[in-house]
């Protein structure tokens, strides 16, 4: 019996101490467990998901061709599915004539054009070859005006002479008879005056030619000055006659515009690929109807995939953006993707039975009492890093941990 109790208590201790350190670790092991929920939150509320976008014709008309079919995976540039081009390649040659008899309409207008500024080039030398004349003959006329007054002055001072000569001969003659002179000087100056008598013939047949060439030349000088005026109505009428190219070059922008509509519309008869995607909700064929704006199937963006993972209020905190995490999806429940945080939602729809609802008005508070208030959870975008393109569908189920800074 006394045995018995010494090694009862010799063991007594160990288990003692064996026990304080099992309780150690675990209060150890559940502070780093609360460490570690709070520095690197972990949800399995969390979905996987994608951007998509609706493909919609911007031209309308049955589909000839459609060369993709429900779920397949397509590169950027790939052809989907062509609507039928004719139509709009018979506008485009309507809309492509119509602008090249434009264009010959105004080369056809150049070249009248060109022809009336010749015009205008041989009314303008007129106009200077009238303006040279009505010169030339303005000369001669106040060269003929000279000539005339010099002629006047020779009949006079030659009129003078004879007038002298005929007085110094009858002068002379009744002296004669008397023999105060003698018959020599009587016949000299009856041939004086006999000579001033043809000067002075002379002189008015001068004077006579030349007024004759005065009025000849003022009639020429009448004649180019009339001709001048007339040419210069012919360069101003030539000149108001000048067509102008603005009406015709007004319409150009018009028809490159038409052109470029016809040929934009023949283009998007053929539909493309914007980006690597995958085909989903397809339910057409061919000879489908396609209207312009109206959705035909639905393309999901291949490029960038995310987890949508709500996390508790209390759990933002330790979350912000740029934080690497790490993605674990349901299907693959061994594989890990890495990825990054990209944002963090700022808002919710708030919980009616407690804030009531929200109208015009004043809110509407329900007076109820909840014993236990739930944390609101809030959307966080991660982004995951290089993602296989033909693994990860929209609405698959994820679990997502936030690894911290």
């Amino acid at each position: 019996m006394i045995r018995f109790d010494l090694g009862k208590t010799t063991h007594r201790p160990i288990e003692r101490w064996a026990s304080f350190g099992i309780v150690v670790m675990a209060v150890l092991l559940a502070l780093d467990v609360m460490w570690r929920v709070d520095h690197h939150p972990r949800t399995d509320d969390a979905e996987i998901f994608a951007n998509l976008i609706g493909i919609a014709p911007q031209v309308e008309g049955p589909i000839v061709e459609l060369k993709v079919h429900d779920n397949q995976f397509v590169r950027k540039g790939d052809l989907l599915f062509v609507i039928d081009p004719r139509p709009y390649q018979y506008a485009l040659e309507s809309a492509t004539s119509a602008q090249q008899a434009l264009e010959g309409q105004i080369q056809d207008e150049q070249r009248r054009i060109a022809a009336q500024v010749s015009e205008i080039s041989v009314a303008q030398a007129g106009v200077q070859t009238g303006e040279a004349e009505v010169t030339r003959w303005a000369a001669s006329v106040e060269q003929a005006r000279a000539n005339v007054e010099n002629a006047r002055q020779g009949v006079a001072r030659v009129k003078a002479e004879w007038s002298y000569a005929n007085d110094n001969l009858h002068r002379l003659e009744p002296l004669l008879a008397k023999q105060f002179v003698t018959v020599d000087q009587v016949d000299r100056a009856r041939s004086n005056e006999e000579a001033k008598t043809q000067e002075l013939r002379q002189a008015n047949s001068q004077l006579a030619a030349t007024e004759a060439e005065l009025k000849s030349d003022q009639s020429q000088y009448s004649q180019a000055m009339a001709q001048l005026t007339q040419r210069r109505a012919q360069h101003q009428q030539a000149q108001h006659a000048v067509l102008t190219l603005d009406p015709l070059l007004n319409q150009r922008g018009e028809r490159d515009a038409a052109v470029r509509t016809a040929r934009y519309n023949l283009d998007n008869s053929r539909v493309y690929a914007p980006f690597d995607a995958i085909v989903t909700n397809l339910t057409l064929s061919v000879g489908e109807y396609a209207h312009v704006g109206q959705q035909v199937f639905t393309l999901i963006d291949a490029r960038t995939w995310w987890a949508l993972a709500n996390f508790r209020e209390g759990q933002l905190g330790h979350i912000r953006p740029g934080m690497p995490a790490d993605v674990y999806l349901m299907s693959r429940p061994g594989e890990r993707f890495r990825a990054v945080v990209d944002s963090i939602g700022f808002g919710v729809t708030p919980d009616p039975d407690v804030i009531g609802r929200l109208e015009p008005g004043l809110p509407d508070v329900q007076r109820t009492l909840n014993w236990v208030h739930l944390a609101a959870r809030y959307p966080v975008r991660v982004r995951i890093e290089d993602p296989p393109p033909d693994l990860f569908r929209i609405g698959e189920t994820a679990v997502v941990t936030v690894r911290g800074r």
